[in-house]
């Protein structure tokens, strides 16, 4: 099993080549004074030494050793609870948290290149920092001052950790059924009675306390998500010296025995009148935890890239020792009894169809969290107006697209290995089962495309996709004459208009029938991520191009040639997926109940 290395180079390239981040952070408030391009390349040279030296070699022992449950109490795997304090010790848990309360106040785009080392070396561990960031943000946004003096400075520090408390046994989409409820007390807080399952890392002993964000009802609410109110439920209540108190009346019931992650601790929690704390307003709880949950979804889109590059590592390094027959064009090494299996045009067919989405898909990820620090430091309303709309038809994309992508790149690998990706010593089979949640959880895939199609294209007329397709457009009229991108530009030409077609198409099409929308989701959402793809790898052949010429690393040449894969052999799939679109849904909802056999 190849060892996991942090892809410095590669998201150097990113930051500084392509999306001139240093530049942007320079330019907005609130993120110059915390961040130069010095600070930014230490912070990932750390970062990799960690994801690396210490994350990565607890990866497959976590896994077979897995979390312990008690009678309430989950023991984690040997040696996360010390790799967890060194973690925290390094101020990684705030990273991007609000200076304010003891964050760093680092941007998404750097943030977002320490969570796909994080993820890539340990996809169970980095679940934990990953979730009570997404706390954070959330208590941060909708929380009242006196909530967020106390509670967000030891969740920064990683002393307190953060779970997201959603679904219900029989709630999980349809969260307006849930039926926790939230009975108010005389002292402004509320008894919160109930039970909710599959909450991640819910139950450990990494941190002195875990915060809990739960979805409850009070007694008036209204039915359906508009009667959903959001509570911070501590595990230990807090003295009012931020001592910790009594064990609130919460536990963990059991752990759920899963397909893969089973490092991390997936939880059913019991609350049997737990003291909790309202966030935000009553029956506005939807709202406040979709802030957390979109900024989840970016990180679940970030675990797939980092899943992905995990997978490529091990199957290039693999592929280029494993002896197996001799290249169509020749012996390649006479000196030996095969050749490495490198040298066969299916498996390189499969090594860049990997590499091609790994690396697109990074910047994918990069390219929305710029989107991210605009919306939240811009000064400009009108931009800012537009960052935020970006983000928000963005964030689909990146969950969905993105980790559909990711296990695609997790089975290749795993057949770039034949027999031995299917055995456990490699760590390849252990991808393929870590990486199938990313498209369940946080809202599956098929939910995101809806999510999509109908609220963030349908839902406006397709205002939110004139923005990108206008950036397109922009990048298309500036280069359109420059001989580094001849070859590209007019393919990527054509599939934004391809794509703009087909999102007209559907629009006008669901105005006269609402199954439209449903049937088109997921190939519209493969098209629009496809699309996207074409414009970042004509974007990083446009910064390439020029320093190939000199380039003895291989690193430039690799990127042209990467890019021109990517054209020739993915980017034509556009072509049928819009041809299903267009085709309608009525070979689909023409069936009877009784025809489905």
């Amino acid at each position: 099993m190849a060892e996991y290395q942090a892809p410095l180079r590669d998201m150097r390239f990113l930051l500084n080549e392509i999306f001139d981040a240093p530049g942007q952070w320079a330019s907005l408030p609130g993120l110059s004074e915390n961040v130069d391009p010095e600070t930014a390349d230490a912070i990932l040279e750390e970062a990799g030494k960690i994801a690396a030296g210490s994350l990565a070699p607890l990866n497959q022992s976590g896994d077979e050793e897995g979390c312990h449950w008690d009678n309430g109490t989950v023991t984690t795997p040997e040696g996360f609870k010390d790799a967890y304090q060194t973690y925290a010790e390094g101020g990684w848990v705030g990273l991007g948290g609000d200076p304010n309360y003891g964050g760093m106040g680092m941007p998404k785009s750097l943030v977002a290149q320490v969570e796909e080392m994080v993820q890539g070396a340990n996809m169970a561990f980095g679940l934990c920092p990953m979730l009570t960031a997404g706390a954070c943000l959330a208590l941060h946004a909708h929380g009242s001052e006196e909530l967020k003096q106390k509670y967000l400075p030891k969740m920064y520090e990683g002393t307190w950790s953060g779970a997201m408390d959603l679904t219900e046994p029989h709630a999980g989409t349809d969260l307006g059924i849930i039926r926790t409820k939230a009975k108010p007390n005389d002292d402004g807080s509320y008894s919160i009675t109930g039970t909710k399952i599959f909450i991640t890392w819910g139950e450990h002993d990494m941190a002195e306390n875990i915060i809990h964000l739960v979805l409850a009802k009070l007694p008036d609410a209204p039915p359906g998500p508009k009667g959903i109110s959001l509570f911070l439920v501590p595990k230990y209540e807090v003295n009012d010296d931020d001592s910790l108190g009594e064990h609130n009346a919460l536990s963990c019931g059991s752990l759920e025995e899963k397909m893969g992650i089973h490092g991390s601790a997936t939880c059913v929690m019991n609350y049997d009148g737990a003291r909790g704390f309202l966030v935000g307003e009553p029956h506005k709880g939807l709202m406040a935890m979709f802030t957390m949950m979109n900024y989840e979804r970016l990180g679940v889109g970030i675990q797939g890239v980092g899943a992905a590059e995990a997978s490529y590592q091990n199957a290039l390094a693999y592929a280029r020792e494993r002896l197996q027959s001799r290249s169509p064009t020749g012996a390649q090494e006479k000196d030996k009894v095969a050749d490495p299996i490198l040298v066969h045009p299916d498996v390189r067919r499969m090594l860049l169809k990997m590499k091609a989405h790994t690396e697109g898909s990074r910047a994918f990820i990069t390219y929305v969290a710029q989107w991210l620090d605009q919306a939240k430091f811009a000064e400009d309303a009108e931009f800012q107006k537009k960052a935020d709309a970006m983000v928000a038809l963005l964030t689909p994309v990146a969950k969905a697209f993105l980790t559909d992508r990711a296990l695609d790149t997790c089975v290749i690998g795993q057949q770039v290995f034949g027999g031995h990706g299917y055995i456990r010593e490699w760590g390849q089979e252990q991808l393929v089962r870590d990486t199938r949640i990313t498209q369940i959880y946080e809202g599956t895939n098929g939910i995101q495309a809806m999510d999509l199609m109908g609220r963030k294209v349908v839902a406006n007329n397709g205002q939110f996709f004139e923005y990108f397709a206008d950036d397109v457009a922009d990048f298309i009229t500036e280069n359109q004459d420059d001989p580094a991108l001849e070859g590209y530009i007019q393919p990527l030409a054509s599939a934004i208009e391809r794509l703009a077609d087909v999102t007209e198409h559907v629009i006008n099409s669901a105005g006269d029938n609402p199954t439209e929308v449903g049937a088109a989701a997921v190939d519209y959402l493969d098209l629009f991520g496809l699309t996207a793809e074409a414009y970042l790898w004509a974007r990083m052949v446009k910064a390439a191009k020029p320093k190939a010429d000199n380039d003895t690393s291989g690193f430039y040449t690799g990127k042209l040639k990467t890019a021109r894969f990517f054209y020739d052999r993915l980017l034509p799939q556009t072509v049928a997926l819009a041809e299903g679109i267009r085709n309608g849904s009525d070979s689909m909802m023409a069936f009877s109940e009784e025809e489905f056999g």
